[in-house]
């Protein structure tokens, strides 16, 4: 009965546009009821809520709230000033200001499609005025906001810690190395199409010009190093600086700005509210598909099967590439990884993966997933956003996806890249 309910529920809320019930929902109670049909309709709820009734998860919620705070205020509009005074002069200096900002702005935020939404409308039009292809433009926006999702604090890792039990500062701390690698790479792309383009420096601003954006963005700077600061040097915990920073960003926004009213911080809440609701659907039917691959045995047969074909774990980690490409094209990347972590990662502990490592690897992935199409959510925040055609977008990101499949070839196979600062910071 309780199948039958929910069953219907998840039909309702599929009509209604909730498709991650399409993709995890209802495979979940199809699983139930073909494969486990002895199992009391009971566990099905109990799965269900008991798999998000963890503190960890209680970080997302937080920095959802934050981000929205920053993205409709003034610290997103500060850090970008702050980042075009230093780069802004160079050669192709609107294309590294985005990179930078978005870097910036995912040090605070967590989230990529926030930082599609928050930025999207500043360095747009900055971009087009200064002679940038649209499809360039677009591209750039969208693939740079990726950074958000491992530049700590990152949901994105934050739900691998969960699943995992992987250090949640271990894996913030590797993410920060590798986020700055893939916004190096993007760099790198902007300095050739600049260079093929003939784009000229200007003139860089003076000391005091670059003092005053600096000061303007005081308060904002003070975000990351409170966040980032707080969990490295053990002050607080992951949760408990994602709630920190919910509060700083109210104290800023509403007492030091002065641009925050109940009647937008109402507006802000709802806003987030509705992304977390649509967050933890997620994860707790990503809870219950879980618990079936564990009752499956899944992870041994996968074991299996690489025993039988003799694969290290070279083979392995390019098998798991493949797989995470492949569902990034078709389903919600986050759903792919509620999917394919449960079942890959205790092989890739057999073969002596570290857990962070592991973790980086996914998390890259998952960015990836999240600017290919079709699905590709980020084309669809950018493309709401900023009213553009999807087919442009699409057009714009396909040389930015080359890059991160080149980054990914290197994360992959060169692990001291993603585990050397958490060993330091961990030791």
């Amino acid at each position: 009965m309780i199948v039958a309910a929910l069953f219907a529920f998840a039909i309702l809320l599929l009509v209604l546009g909730f498709e991650m019930l399409l993709v995890l929902g209802l495979p979940g109670l199809m699983i139930k009821e073909v494969w486990f049909d002895r199992l009391p309709d009971i566990v099905i709820g109990q799965k269900i809520v008991g798999g998000i009734n963890h503190s960890t998860l209680l970080a997302i919620p937080f920095f959802i709230f934050a981000a929205e705070l920053m993205a409709s205020g003034r610290i997103a509009r500060d850090l970008t000033t702050l980042v075009k005074a230093f780069l802004g002069h160079r050669a192709g200096g609107i294309g590294h200001t985005t990179i930078g900002a978005c870097a910036a702005f995912g040090a605070v935020s967590g989230s990529a499609p926030a930082t599609v939404a928050a930025l999207g409308r500043i360095m747009y039009p900055e971009l087009v005025k200064s002679g940038y292809k649209d499809r360039f433009a677009l591209g750039l926006i969208v693939s740079s906001a990726e950074t958000a999702l491992l530049i700590p604090p990152s949901i994105t890792l934050i739900i691998y810690g969960w699943l995992t039990g992987t250090s949640i500062t271990g894996l913030f701390a590797g993410g920060l190395v590798i986020g700055l690698v893939l916004a190096f790479a993007f760099a790198l792309y902007v300095m050739w199409d600049s260079y093929r383009m003939g784009r000229q420096a200007t003139a860089a601003p003076s000391l005091r010009e670059r003092m005053r954006a600096t000061g303007a963005a005081g308060w904002a700077l003070g975000l990351p190093v409170i966040i980032l600061g707080g969990i490295y040097g053990g002050i607080f915990t992951p949760t408990e600086a994602a709630a920190v920073s919910v509060v700083y960003a109210v104290f800023v926004e509403a007492v030091v700005y002065r641009e925050l009213t109940f009647a937008g911080l109402f507006g802000v809440a709802g806003r987030a509210a509705v992304t977390n609701t649509v967050i933890f659907i997620l994860l707790g039917m990503g809870s219950l598909v879980s618990y079936f691959i564990t009752l499956a045995q899944l992870p041994g047969l996968v074991i299996d099967f690489m025993q039988t074909i003799e694969a290290n774990w070279i083979v392995f980690l390019m098998i798991v590439n493949v797989l995470f490409l492949v569902a990034g094209m078709f389903i919600d990347p986050n759903s792919a990884l509620l999917v394919l972590v449960p079942a890959l990662y205790p092989v890739a502990m057999t073969f002596g993966i570290d857990p962070v490592h592991f973790g980086l690897i996914v998390c890259l992935n998952i960015c990836i997933g999240m600017i290919t199409p079709p699905f590709g959510l980020d084309i669809f925040v950018a493309s709401s956003t900023l009213g553009k055609p999807v087919a442009t977008i699409i057009a714009g990101v396909w040389p930015f996806v080359l890059i991160n499949l080149a980054v990914l070839v290197v994360v992959t196979y060169v692990p001291q890249l993603s585990t050397f600062f958490p060993k330091l910071i961990l030791g």
